[in-house]
């Protein structure tokens, strides 16, 4: 076993169960995407403790020493980005929607594709008021899969930029945070920053299934209050 307990063995019979039916060209596909996601997870596990090593004071030289490249290359791999306040689980949705992308064969990825990655992290404040307001999340997971494009027709390699209304809801969930006084910017942010661009695919999904943005941003607010004052308990 490796460190992280998982083994190359544990992912094989994992695919294998998964796709039982499959011929072994699709598995080379589905295991290129989980490749693909697990280095997603680590690149960002770097991220995390970057983060964490220059707020204590950390130089860029230690960091680059600590990863194994220049303290040049460590600053630019690095650099804050605009998930650089994200939680954990806001970043494991970026890279479902990530995920969802390649899996549908979408050359780009679009704002349903990040409601399909708040839909896919549970532990979310935003999956928790998701499911809340629709009873299901079959519903929600539904509503979204209608929206989304036909499939595209290969399987794609490398980086899937964003498309320019999902650079607007992620910047749109940072100001969401600002706005709350929040200096974090979780999964309820990202859902804020959905609804406020009010053009884009995931914001008329939202407004099908009866959310409106004043409605959301009393609920995230609420639901905020509540868990802070459980954990100062």
């Amino acid at each position: 076993m490796s460190p992280l307990d998982i083994s190359l063995a544990d992912l094989i019979a994992r695919l294998d169960e998964e796709l039982p039916e499959a011929d072994e060209l699709a598995r080379i596909s589905e295991a290129r995407l989980r490749a693909q996601t697990l280095s997603d997870l680590g690149d960002q596990l770097i991220d995390h403790y970057v983060s964490k090593a220059k707020r204590t004071g950390a130089s860029w030289t230690e960091i680059g020493d600590a990863i194994g490249v220049s303290k040049q290359a460590a600053q630019q791999r690095h650099a804050p980005g605009p998930f650089e306040r994200y939680t954990n689980l806001n970043r494991h949705s970026i890279v479902l929607a990530q995920e969802a992308a390649r899996t549908h064969r979408h050359d780009s990825i679009g704002t349903e594709h990040l409601l399909l990655g708040l839909l896919g992290e549970p532990r979310g404040l935003a999956y928790e008021v998701l499911v809340a307001k629709t009873g299901s999340e079959q519903r929600v997971r539904d509503a979204i899969e209608e929206a989304l494009p036909p499939a595209g027709d290969k399987v794609l390699r490398g980086h899937i930029a964003f498309r320019p209304e999902t650079k607007e809801a992620i910047g749109q969930a940072r100001r969401a945070a600002a706005d709350l006084g929040h200096d974090w910017v979780g999964t309820e942010h990202t859902l804020l920053g959905l609804i406020r661009v009010e053009e884009s695919p995931a914001a008329r999904i939202l407004r099908d299934l009866g959310f409106t943005s004043d409605e959301l941003q009393e609920t995230v607010t609420s639901e905020v209050a509540k868990r802070l004052a459980a954990r100062d308990k």
